[in-house]
Order: C-alpha cells, then structure tokens, then sequence
C-alpha cells in the first residue's frame, strides 16, 4: 500500500512536456469524439431517410393537392366572372378560361375533381346560351359551395401528407440536439485544456519576456532569469533595438516620399494629382451640404518671353515668388496647386462668385505689384490672368473646365484681370488664331 501511494505522489507530481500533454489530450479527445460521431451517425440516417422520403414523395404530393386546390378555386372565381361580366366579350372570355381548367390534365387526374370540373363548365356554358336567370344563379351558389369544399378537402389532404414524416423528423432532431450538448461538451473540456497548456508552455513565458521588454523601452535593469534565458533576452534586446533603428528610418523615408507624392518640389504648393484627389472629397462635401464652392483658373501672362529673355533661372524665382504670394494673400480654407509649367488651380471652400471674385482681384492686384528683382537696380514685373467658375454643381473636371474658358477670356481681353465663367462668350483657340491672337494652343496652357 505505501509502495502504491508513493508511486501516486510521484506520477502526479512529474512534469509533463507540453508535446506529450497536448498528444495524450488529443488522443483522449480523438476517441471520445469519435465515439460521439457514431453515436450521431444513426441519427443522421435516419433523419436523411425521412428528408429523402420528405422530399421524394410527400412534398411532390403535397404540392399537388395545393395546385389542385388552386385550380379549383380558380375555376370558381372564373365561375363567378361568367355570372358578373358586364360585357358579352368579358362573359366569354371567363367561360373559354373555364373551359381550359376543366381540360387540364391534373382536374382530370382525380376523378371527384374531373367530374365537378364538368359539371361546372357544362353548367356555365348552358348559363351562358339561355341566359342569366335568378334559378341559374342561385344553382351557380350551389355548385360554388361544392367548389369551395372540395379545394378546402384538397388543402387540407395536403397539408396531412407531410405530418407522420414531420414528427419522426423532429423527434430525431430533438434526440441529436441532446448528444450534440454532449459532443459540445467534450470540446469544451478540450478546449479548456488545450487553452490551460497553451497558458503554461506558451503565453506565461511570453508574458514575461513582455515584462523584460517594457523594462527594456523604460531604461530600467532587466529582471534576473535563467543564464539560458538570458542569453534569449540580449538577442531579443538586440533585434529589437536594430528594429527601432529600421523602424524610424522607414518613417521618415515615408514622409519624404509623402511630401515628393504631394507637393511641387519647386515651388512647394500641391500638385496636380493630390489636389484633384482633395478637391473631389471637398466638392463632394460642399454638394452634399449644399455649400457655396468655386474654382479657379490662373496663368502667368508672357511667361514664355521672361524664360526667352531672362532665362530658365528667373522664370523658376518667378514663380517661387508667385508661390510666397499665394501663401500670404489666400486664406488658410483656399487650396491652392501649381497645375503645370505656369498654370494653377485653385479651390475656394465656403465661398460664393462674388468673395471669389474678390480675393482673385486682390491676387492679381498684388502679382502686378510684386517685382521681382534681378539685381543691378533691374526689376521684371509680372501679371496675372485668372478665371472663376462656380463649382456648386457638377463634376470638378467641368468646374475647372469652365475657370479654364474664362481663363482664355481673361487672356483674349487683354491679361492681367479676371473673368468669371459665363459672363463671356468663350472663344475657341481656332477662333483666336483667326482674328490675329498671339495666343499659343490651348493643350500648351499660354506659355507666353
């Protein structure tokens, strides 16, 4: 006895490896389960039996008492319709629709059906050649009576096929939903003991080598551990800290690649792409809260002669300097992108024709008043010529395209002011050509 006890205390007290404790579990498990499966399995059987059955015959069987019913009843009412037509035509069309359900093969199927659906249309078309008396009507109530009993029979025939099937069925599947609580509850006692071992080999000592590490992220001394773990530990310490090296480099690669996806590298306001894209979300707020918006057209007048004259370099100070401007006239609500070469665009939130208008004459006002200097007492003044359009409705590529009509009208009338779209008949770039304009295309945006 004491030999047996000693050897109970010493089993129960060994440790056991998390590969041995999972594979005795699971076998454990395995067969239980399986054991529970074959005890489903008849069942199973059985339930698919009666479904086959279910499905084979009573549910062809039962729908074909309710058609048959609904036919009868359709012969009725189309009864009724030969007694109520107001028209001749009317009359004979219920009595030719008649005559086709008593023809049809299922009413000749059954003979109680058969030989109703004769009596019937023998009896409407006689009631229809002699005429609509008072007898012929209240003959026509009894023959409906009879009608409305055999569908209701039909009905009710129907509905009674599927019943013994549909007890046996839910009988079973109240006896499979008691062993299924059982096979729930083995999983469950599985789960909990893969989930207790998990926690013991797995997660625990996760758990401290979290602790190691956010003693690591504080500056604090690591907790002692075992020679082995600690060794982990400084790899891990290591690898981490070349990770926090690599992450902050990818951070800021991500936001100059963010800034060079965004923004014109030489003038530093948006460009094109991520202007469109901010400008569609801001058109589609300003539509859905029915917000006042306009956009805007704007062009450097004879840019095309200051790179001729003065060179590449002093057309980039130009517009560098335009850029500064904007930033200081518009207001912190305006979006503003350098379109392309010479052209911008801009987008005025919350704002109507009349302040867009407004701002753009002040633009232009302080372009014309801006010099630029060029050294040796030489200054290069520059003008602006903007168009406007109300972009309250609409898409955002026709907004623009009418800001960049009127900005060819603000071109044609002589440059340096604004134009608002409408307010102008625009003149095709042909048409411009024609009457002795110096314009350039307009796919080359009036570099000029």
């Amino acid at each position: 006895m004491s030999d047996w006890r000693t050897s109970l205390r010493h089993w129960t007290q060994r440790s056991w490896p998390a590969g041995k404790a999972l594979a005795l579990l699971g076998a454990l498990f395995g067969l239980a389960f399986v054991a529970q499966i074959v005890w489903l399995a008849s069942d199973q059987r059985q339930v698919l039996a009666s479904s086959a059955r279910l499905l084979n015959n009573t549910v062809p069987s039962t729908l074909e008492q309710f058609r048959l019913a609904r036919n009868i009843e359709q012969l009725r009412l189309d009864g009724e319709r030969v007694f109520s037509g107001r028209t001749p035509v009317a009359r004979q069309q219920a009595l030719f629709i008649v005559s086709l359900l008593s023809s049809h093969p299922a009413m000749l199927a059954d003979r109680r059906t058969a030989t109703l659906a004769s009596e019937v249309e023998s009896f409407l078309v006689r009631a229809a050649r002699e005429g609509m008396t008072e007898q012929r009507y209240a003959e026509w109530e009894t023959l409906s009576n009879r009608l409305s009993l055999l569908a209701d029979d039909f009905s009710i025939e129907g509905a009674n096929l599927a019943t013994d099937d549909l007890q046996l069925m839910s009988a079973t599947m109240l006896r499979s939903q008691f062993k299924l609580a059982l096979v729930l509850a083995l999983v469950a006692v599985f789960v909990g003991g893969f989930l207790f071992l998990i926690h013991r080999h797995l997660i625990r000592p996760l758990q401290k080598m979290d602790e190691a590490l956010c003693e690591l992220r504080s500056g604090h001394a690591l907790t002692p551990f075992s020679s082995a773990s600690m060794t982990e530990i400084r790899a891990l310490e290591g690898a981490i800290g070349q990770l926090r090296d690599v992450m902050h480099e990818n951070q800021q690669a991500r936001q100059e690649l963010h800034v060079q996806a965004t923004t014109d590298s030489l003038t530093g306001m948006f460009n094109r792409r991520h202007f469109m894209a901010l400008a569609e979300d801001e058109l589609k707020r300003a539509h859905r809260y029915a917000r006042p918006i306009c956009v805007g057209m704007a062009d450097m007048d004879h840019f095309k002669d200051i790179n001729d004259r003065h060179g590449h370099a002093v057309g980039d100070r130009v517009l560098k300097s335009i850029a500064e401007l904007f930033g200081h006239t518009l207001r912190q609500s305006d979006w503003v992108c350098r379109y392309g070469g010479e052209e911008f665009a801009f987008l005025f939130t919350e704002t109507t024709l009349e302040e867009a208008h407004r701002l753009a004459e002040r633009l232009c006002q302080r372009t014309a008043d801006n010099c630029i200097d060029l050294g040796e007492d030489n200054s290069l003044p520059v003008t602006l010529s903007l168009g406007l359009a109300d972009a309250s409705g609409g898409s955002l590529e026709a907004a623009l395209k009418r800001a960049d009509a009127a900005l060819y009208q603000a071109k044609k009338q002589g440059r340096n002011r604004v134009v608002i779209a409408g307010e102008a008949t625009t003149t095709p770039p042909e048409a411009a050509h024609e009457n002795g304009d110096d314009l350039e295309p307009a796919d080359e945006r009036w570099l000029i």
